[in-house]
């Protein structure tokens, strides 16, 4: 009973406390970027090289009001600079992947990203700047053909230790809480956000494995239930396995109106 009043306080806490981030409104900042997209991949998520699979190189470290001590990773948005000399009005999307400790700027994206702000033939002069005027906001992810993922961590031990990270989260919603179950089982482990992307849990269940989750983008949360076997009996890690389940929602938030689907 402890553990469920301590986990349910935390997530009470987080809806509480994103209610007012507004993440969809158009906010005013800097960005600058990394000449190495590792630097990004290898970060404070932990997505190792599958970074370059959730966005195609265009990542991003984002600072602590966005990165939400990991909440965010894997959260995509949507960039431009504010130089009409060099920048297109459209700009780029990025995904989160690590944590950017340097609050000088709200992001810093890779150089393919950064490049990508760019007007055609204009990026060479942009990267030379190292630093530009942007404007931003959330939007949804987006992953055809792909179900929201599991990958088994190779920390992980059989029988007493779980740890897991997820990937390719579509929509527009933070992950809030895990829960791991024996597949036709009512009795439910939670797992907590052990750092970044990663959650873990020292209470596995035999056999094979069913999940549910919360997600949510402010005041909102919904239960995602992945009733059917996510992970068999005889889990490995290192591998990924499909959670038979899609996220598409926009959750909503508790601030004022600010997002018509389009720049101002």
């Amino acid at each position: 009973m402890a553990f469920f009043l301590v986990s349910l306080f935390s997530l009470f806490f987080f809806l509480s406390s994103s209610a007012t981030a507004c993440d969809r409104c158009l906010h005013q900042s800097k960005a600058s970027f990394f000449s190495k997209a590792s630097a990004l991949s290898s970060g404070a998520c932990d997505y190792g090289e599958l970074a370059l699979s959730l966005s195609g190189g265009n990542l991003a470290a984002a600072v602590p009001s966005i990165f939400k001590d990991g909440a965010s990773c894997g959260a995509c948005f949507q960039i431009r600079c504010k130089d009409s000399k060099l920048c297109s009005k459209s700009g780029t999307r990025v995904v989160v992947t690590d944590l950017n400790r340097d609050n000088k700027t709200d992001f810093v994206l890779s150089s393919r990203a950064f490049q990508s702000l760019a007007l055609k033939g204009k990026a060479q002069y942009l990267l030379k700047l190292g630093i530009t005027d942007i404007e931003y906001k959330r939007v949804p992810c987006e992953y055809k053909n792909k179900n929201l993922a599991v990958r088994v961590e190779e920390s992980s031990k059989k029988p007493n230790y779980l740890a897991i990270k997820f990937l390719y989260q579509g929509g527009q919603t933070d992950i809030v809480a895990v829960d791991v179950a024996k597949v036709g089982s009512s009795n439910w482990s939670f797992l907590s956000r052990n750092h970044g992307a990663v959650w873990d849990t020292s209470r596995v269940p035999e056999g094979p494995l069913q999940l549910r989750l919360v997600v949510t983008a402010g005041f909102d949360g919904k239960w995602i239930w992945a009733q059917k076997e996510v992970l068999p009996a005889d889990w490995k890690n290192g591998v990924i396995y499909d959670s038979g389940v899609q996220i598409t929602d926009i959750a909503q938030e508790g601030c004022a109106t600010c997002d018509d689907g389009s720049w101002p």
